[in-house]
């Protein structure tokens, strides 16, 4: 396409049309100029195409396709050439489907564990979430179809999704809920980002100037176009401004209308419709270059390829007794005991939700694999619609129970209790199963839980009556066979939670302000979110950040960390190493986990923040070293009076583990930096000029000194500094007999700058 020509070609009405969809799906054409519609899908973890042109909401049945592990199971495989493979076969199935985008991947951070899709975000923790939807996008985009990055940003609940306003200071948008955002704009350029409902700071997202444009693009570089979520736009022209090129759904004669009216009346620059119209012509065109015939897809290949991602997502988080992995034998029998042995529960409800093309269940996949001789018995024990006691479900499964060598029972969370457009109100199992769980450890000891949940549930309160837990998540189409082949064996736990799981609801940090009230949730917590928050507070959890067994065991040593550049020159590195060893009899994989510590800050700094993480796997008695790379960015924090990113020079901690509380190896490096002047008028505080070099010099120089030599004013008043150093120079001027006056703070406000020039 030559975009310029096309632009002039095309009439006012014309690229106000194509600044909206022409129906659920599908982009406007213009074809009398030859401008195709292309067509986008849903599909963080299997796509969703709707057959013909979709129904009027577009949530009814789609065309079959893979069902892959939503993004909370994905995010806990912690392995990055999984999810780019994973995104590689979503990638091709959008092509063989003449799919130009796909919706996805979903990355906001899981403030609380009560959003209800937090099933289709992957991680509390931003690095982590980075560096994941960066290998999903680069996956779906190497086949030729484009990705869009949501939901931009700060979008963190369902409740009340589409008005309320998250409150969030400046500092915590740039460290927790932004970094994830940039990392992946910055390394894997989607093809589109899609902006949230919700506004930020009393600003909706899609009329927010300073995200969409001033962030996104002028500092990180984004050259793609920006859509809007399902029906977020809020005043079609004020988005236009902002930099939200293309509404979706389209809003059509009502959009498209006000914005031929505002250029019409010179309220809305033609130029800037014209870069909108620029933005949608090059999706168009990357679309369409794509189009060519695309390679089959093998349905039997990505199944199988969901099944090994469903086992490496699952995270082993007890196993007493080494109970795991079932060894049976012939005349052993093991009773399967839970609704979801037999009704399997392994993907989210709302607008994600995939027409598998097959489903593995696990009982019939645990029969399949057993030995000749064992038995598998099966008893529903309780009902997946209804949280009351079946007595007669639980009289036969505990029976069952009684009879059998091992039990394994199949919980978790019915489909009703978690999807998009409503939050969670507690992380209970269901109490019929959390009953029957008790009641099940009387009659048999060797009880293993297998759990099949979105989000995450609290275990506190069950947990003893369990020798092993494995936390298979909604692990796709192919989760049946997954959990059977790591209960028997067949595959090692290799999992690691993405989120920490508390011991109660009340201990997370968003408690008291979740999901907030009259049309605004504030952010209260700041930075501390999740396992930030819990180790501030010094709280116990259940199972931490990171955490994760395996049938194997692995030792960590030699960690060595080198410092090379400077930091002012912007070559700052640091690497860290360390040997790791597989000391177990069998083959398994360990995640590297390398958090940062800054002890003395002159802010309030986590207790420590994950900065790098690498997965890797060995054999019995291999041992490898693993390099990790840190910037400066993986010291600084947000500075709001500096508006950037601050290094304070000093002393790190590095620690090497396998998770956040976990940590096996500690080190420590220095790292010179500058310290950025502040800004010194008349509004800054008498302790910031006398913190200052220069300003102290000027203002001890301009107050003098008494025939002692002491200086005057309150500069000679140790008790006075104390009680009103924090006073702003000009509000200081109002005080008679403190040496300071209206003049002087001007003369003194002119001298340091001109110092610093």
């Amino acid at each position: 396409m030559n975009v310029s020509s096309l632009i002039s070609q095309l009439t006012l009405e014309e690229k106000a049309s194509l600044c909206l969809g022409s129906d659920f799906w599908h982009t406007a054409a213009v074809e009398r100029l030859g401008i195709p519609a292309i067509l986008v899908s849903d599909g963080p973890h299997g796509l969703r195409k709707q057959p013909e042109r979709g129904d009027h909401v577009g949530i009814g049945g789609s065309v079959p396709a893979t069902c892959f592990p939503t993004a909370s199971a994905l995010s806990s495989s912690w392995d990055a050439q999984l999810v780019r493979r994973v995104g590689e076969a979503l990638g091709s199935e959008a092509r063989e489907q003449q799919v130009a985008v796909v919706l996805g991947p979903g990355i906001n951070i899981k403030r609380s564990p009560l959003c209800g899709r937090n099933f289709e975000y992957f991680s509390e923790d931003p690095v982590l979430s980075g560096v994941l939807a960066t290998a999903m996008i680069d996956g779906v985009q190497s086949q030729g179809a484009g990705t869009s990055l949501k939901h931009f940003a700060a979008n963190n609940q369902e409740t009340d999704r589409l008005r309320v306003s998250a409150d969030v200071d400046d500092r915590t948008l740039r460290e927790i809920y932004l970094p994830a955002f940039e990392y992946a704009v910055t390394r894997a350029q989607p093809w589109t980002v899609m902006c949230s409902y919700n506004k930020v700071n009393g600003t909706y997202a899609s009329e927010n100037r300073w995200l969409l444009t001033d962030v996104l693009r002028g500092e990180w570089g984004f050259d793609g176009l920006v859509v809007s979520d399902w029906g977020a736009v809020n005043d079609r022209v004020s988005g236009l401004r902002a930099g939200l090129d293309l509404e979706m759904p389209p809003n059509l004669g009502v959009s498209d209308a006000a914005i031929v009216d505002a250029v019409r009346k010179g309220e809305l620059d033609e130029a800037v419709l014209d870069t909108a119209v620029a933005r949608i012509l090059q999706l168009v065109e990357r679309a369409t270059a794509n189009q060519q015939q695309a390679a089959p897809v093998d349905p039997q290949a990505h199944h199988s390829l969901a099944r090994a991602a469903a086992s490496e997502c699952a995270v082993l988080l007890k196993n007493t007794d080494g109970v795991l992995p079932l060894r049976p034998a012939a005349g052993d029998t093991i009773a399967v005991i839970g609704e979801f042995a037999r009704t399997p529960r392994f993907q989210g409800a709302g607008s994600s939700q995939v027409n598998p093309t097959r489903v593995d269940v696990v009982l019939d996949e645990l029969r399949a694999a057993v030995p000749n001789g064992v038995e598998v018995s099966f008893g529903a024990g309780y009902g997946i619609g209804s949280t009351e006691r079946d007595e007669d479900l639980a009289s036969e499964a505990l029976a069952l129970a009684g009879a059998a060598n091992t039990v394994v029972a199949f919980l978790g969370l019915p489909g009703a209790d978690e999807s998009e457009g409503f939050d969670r109100t507690h992380m209970d199992l269901p109490t019929n199963q959390r009953a029957l769980l008790s009641r099940l450890a009387q009659a048999n000891p060797n009880i293993v839980v297998v759990l099949a949940n979105g989000s995450a549930v609290q275990v506190s309160d069950w947990e003893q009556h369990a020798k092993a837990i494995l936390e298979c998540w909604l692990s796709g189409q192919a989760a049946g066979g997954a959990a059977a082949d790591l209960l028997l064996g067949t595959a090692n736990p290799s999992g690691r939670l993405a989120e920490t799981l508390p011991i109660r609801l009340q201990d997370n940090t968003s408690y008291l302000n979740f999901p907030g009230e009259d049309g605004h949730v504030r952010y209260g917590e700041g930075i501390f979110v999740g396992y930030r928050g819990y180790d501030a507070l010094d709280l116990p959890v259940s199972y931490p950040f990171g955490h994760g067994l395996s049938y194997t065991t692995f030792d960590f040593s030699d960690l060595t960390a080198t410092v090379t550049g400077k930091h002012e020159d912007g070559d700052l590195a640091v690497a860290v190493s360390c040997r790791v060893t597989n000391t177990g009899e069998r083959r398994g994989k360990e995640v590297v986990q390398l958090y940062v510590a800054d002890r003395v800050a002159s802010v309030a700094r986590p207790v420590r923040e994950l900065k790098a993480f690498a997965k890797v796997d060995l054999d019995a008695g291999e041992s490898t070293v693993v390099e990790l790379s840190l910037d400066s960015r993986a010291f600084s924090y947000w500075s709001t009076w500096l508006g950037d990113w601050l290094l304070e020079a000093g002393e790190f901690e590095l620690a090497v583990g396998a998770s956040s509380r976990d940590l096996r190896l500690r080190t420590t490096v220095d790292i010179a930096a500058p310290t950025p002047r502040r800004r010194l008028d008349g509004t800054a505080s008498l302790q910031e000029w006398l913190a200052d070099p220069t300003g102290s010099a000027l203002l001890h120089k301009a107050v003098g000194t008494d025939e002692a030599g002491r200086p005057k004013g309150i500069l000679g008043s140790e008790e006075m500094l104390s009680v009103i150093g924090n006073f702003p120079l000009r509000r200081l001027a109002a005080f008679s007999g403190m040496g300071i006056t209206h003049s002087l703070v001007d003369s003194l406000t002119q001298e340091v700058t001109s110092a610093d020039r």
